[in-house]
């Protein structure tokens, strides 16, 4: 009989200290700060980028113009090996992604890769009197530009609308 009330107090006293150790976890995790929301994006400046890449590029580089200030510019490179290839990503104002990539690789694998996986379908655009396909699922939906010597794709998170806008604002000097 005396083994048992010993067993009983070793149990007792391990649940005493598992509600213990729960209760502090607790308490550390209401006082310990966490944010569970996307953090801020900064905003970057590609003006000095473009600039740049419109001299090395040899094709004309797209850029938009007249967008309010709450499409922010979030990231921008010019890559000129081993094809030139031109990226400005944006967060739209309902905070979905929008990027423009262009590049003089070969159209079918660069829009594969900037789609992120996109497939092309039936749909058209005209927009500035040219015509952009569009591609639908992966990753990304995108608006898709072939020109001569460069492919133009506008993709990301953000509706066909805000692609839209992205592409009528494109501007290449």
């Amino acid at each position: 009989m005396a083994g048992t009330k010993g067993k009983q107090k070793t149990v007792r006293d391990m649940l005493l200290s598992l509600a213990l150790i729960g209760l502090m976890a607790g308490v550390i995790y209401l006082f310990i700060p966490h944010d569970d929301h996307a953090p801020d994006l900064k905003r970057v400046d590609y003006r000095v980028e473009l600039l740049t890449a419109r001299r090395a590029a040899s094709y004309p580089l797209a850029a938009p113009e007249g967008l309010p200030d709450t499409w922010k510019a979030t990231s921008v490179r010019f890559q000129g090996d081993p094809f030139q290839t031109w990226h400005l990503g944006f967060q739209d104002p309902t905070g979905q992604y929008v990027a423009i990539e262009q590049s003089t690789q070969r159209a079918s694998a660069f829009i594969d890769e900037a789609s992120q996986g996109a497939r092309e379908t039936k749909a058209t655009q005209t927009i500035d009197g040219r015509t952009w396909q569009r591609y639908t699922g992966g990753r990304y939906d995108a608006l898709v530009l072939k020109d001569e010597g460069s492919t133009t794709v506008v993709a990301g998170t953000a509706s066909f609308a805000q692609l839209t806008k992205m592409a009528e604002a494109l501007k290449t000097e």
